[in-house]
């Protein structure tokens, strides 16, 4: 487990408890609860990597993703000059390497 805080560690507890308590199993609870916690301590600024490499709910469309995980997604897909794009022209050169 990485060094979290013991905010962190009751957060976990908390939301695993959650979880399990809503059905999931013992294995997706503890997986939903760290990343979970993860994503508060990367939003907070607690992680070497500041950003998620996520590509983000692929049920959503791609405008509702962020720029981010548009990038992420432009990457798994080889876009050239990806890292130039606009979130628009992100969106348009993905749709078009699909």
């Amino acid at each position: 487990m990485p060094a979290w805080s013991d905010k962190d560690e009751r957060q976990y507890e908390h939301v695993k408890e959650s979880s399990l308590e809503r059905g999931a199993s013992e294995r997706r609870a503890k997986e939903i609860a760290g990343r979970t916690v993860n994503k508060t301590r990367r939003k907070a600024g607690r992680t070497p990597q500041k950003e998620t490499q996520g590509t983000g709910n692929p049920h959503l469309p791609l405008e509702e993703r962020s720029r981010r995980e548009l990038y992420n997604l432009a990457r798994d897909l080889d876009v050239e000059g990806r890292s130039q794009m606009t979130k628009e022209e992100l969106v348009s050169a993905i749709r078009r390497r699909r």
